[in-house]
């Protein structure tokens, strides 16, 4: 970055939460209605900020401050405690009928040169900035993959484990992206590499290029589909600009930016809100949601009660229809049965939930707690298939965010911190107008089938 801007040097982290959050305050504060709903919602966005500081400076500091696992337990109470908040504000916003228009302190042409300014210092940070290695573990080939599992009995144990957080559907997302970077690395076909060391080497930039790109990619489909959000389904193209740069301007997104497990699924989610008017095309998106991250599985319940009067069919049908790709692509990286099915069982999240090496709160709670909140969770996803009775497009988005948000407080490693799953859904319920009108019924088309049987009933009456 100083290559592009002359002594250019990163806001640190605790800089940038002073500074995002003043600007936040200046650009979306209502300052001549001080008790609305906006502003409370303003602060517990902001609220987040000294949770998310406290776990990161801990775990930069582990091993060298002697209070590193302290500051740590306490960043996830502060983050426990505000999605506390946050999930009982997304659950009584079903109540609140009345949503006055409550424009942005700044117009929309001066939101959209700040937020695409935000996006390309954001996303030159991640062309710039070094991937974790956790970052880098979805990347990998499928021929890695197979080797791996030809190791010996305790390699496939390690495997397995990194298995069952990655996801085969990182793979089959990273596979094209990977296509392209490593045309771009590897140069011309005839160029041979002589030792391992430098094959390992252009393996790892590879990976590396690849997690950019896949990490730029969500983000930018996140933004694009706010902003379509707004303008499709909201009426308002200021409120989905607003909504994008409140997103990019939020002291998380600045942590994790670099980072396409926080990102991706929540691309996803948001274009399924995109495409809800095509039941196929939503369902793909939260079946793909759900290949790389379980959790939007529990969606079904509230996806399925939307769409029961029209469009429930063509939905499970776009759902199932991903799965399915995804178990094949499964299949194609196993080298055994044996190893298919345990992955298959790890990728839906069906096994006993951990009791060990946990972290986050976890990590010094006991994970006996861990079961009643889990079975709260489970409940609270049934619960949306019959509430509330009538359900409409804000019902379903602050449903949606209410639910990625409720798997913060299970999640066995550092539940708390995978914001984004949820952050581009609560943006939207925080800036929605009244979408009482917005139902399956009246807003998704009828179905080919359906029409075609109701035409031959009509032509047989007369």
């Amino acid at each position: 970055m100083p290559d592009i801007l002359f002594h250019y040097e990163r806001v640190n982290p605790t800089s940038w939460a002073y500074l995002s959050s003043l600007l936040m305050v200046a650009l979306f504060f209502k300052f001549n209605r001080v008790w609305s709903v906006r502003n409370f919602d303003l602060l517990l966005l902001i609220s987040l900020a000294p949770g998310l500081l406290l776990v990161q400076w801990a775990w930069e500091n582990l091993g060298i401050a002697e209070n590193a696992l302290e500051i740590e337990h306490l960043g996830f109470l502060w983050l426990f405690a505000a999605g506390g908040l946050l999930l009982v504000r997304l659950l009584l916003d079903s109540a609140m009928v009345r949503r006055p228009l409550l424009e942005p302190n700044l117009n929309a042409a001066g939101l959209m040169c700040l937020g695409g300014s935000l996006l390309f210092f954001l996303m030159a940070n991640v062309v710039t900035g070094k991937p974790s290695p956790g970052d880098l573990s979805p990347a990998r080939q499928a021929e890695v993959i197979r080797a791996e599992g030809e190791s010996e009995a305790e390699s496939d144990e390690t495997q397995t484990n990194s298995f069952a957080t990655d996801g085969p559907g990182f793979w089959l997302l990273y596979s094209q992206p990977r296509i392209l970077t490593q045309k771009i690395i590897a140069g011309a076909p005839s160029e041979e590499l002589d030792t391992p060391a430098q094959r390992d080497e252009q393996e790892y930039r590879i990976r590396e290029a690849t997690t950019r790109v896949m990490a730029i990619l969500s983000h930018t489909m996140i933004v694009a589909g706010l902003i379509v959000v707004g303008h499709w389904h909201f009426s308002s193209i200021t409120a989905g600009i607003a909504a994008a740069t409140m997103y990019l301007m939020l002291p998380y997104t600045a942590l994790w930016t670099g980072s396409p497990q926080h990102a991706l699924p929540a691309s996803l989610l948001v274009w399924a809100i995109v495409f809800y008017r095509y039941p196929l095309l939503a369902g793909m998106m939260v079946g793909l949601a759900s290949g790389t991250i379980y959790y939007p599985a529990f969606l079904l319940p509230l996806w399925c009660s939307f769409y029961w009067h029209r469009g429930v069919k063509r939905f499970v049908t776009g759902f199932l229809l991903m799965i399915v790709i995804l178990v094949i692509t499964l299949a194609f990286t196993s080298t055994s049965s044996e190893m298919f099915f345990d992955h298959l069982l790890q990728m839906f999240g069906l096994r006993l939930p951990a009791t060990a090496d946990l972290g986050g709160v976890w990590k010094t709670w006991s994970p006996v707690y861990r079961f009643p909140i889990l079975a709260a969770f489970v409940a609270l996803s049934i619960s949306f298939a019959i509430w509330p009775l009538q359900k409409n497009l804000g019902a379903l988005i602050s449903g949606s965010a209410a639910i990625m948000l409720g798997a913060q407080f299970w999640h066995a490693y550092n539940g708390g911190v995978f914001i984004a799953w949820y952050l581009p859904l609560l943006l939207l319920t925080i800036f929605r107008p009244n979408l009482e009108d917005s139902v399956a019924l009246t807003r998704v088309a009828e179905g080919w089938w359906s029409a075609r049987s109701r035409a031959k009933s009509q032509a047989g009456q007369t």
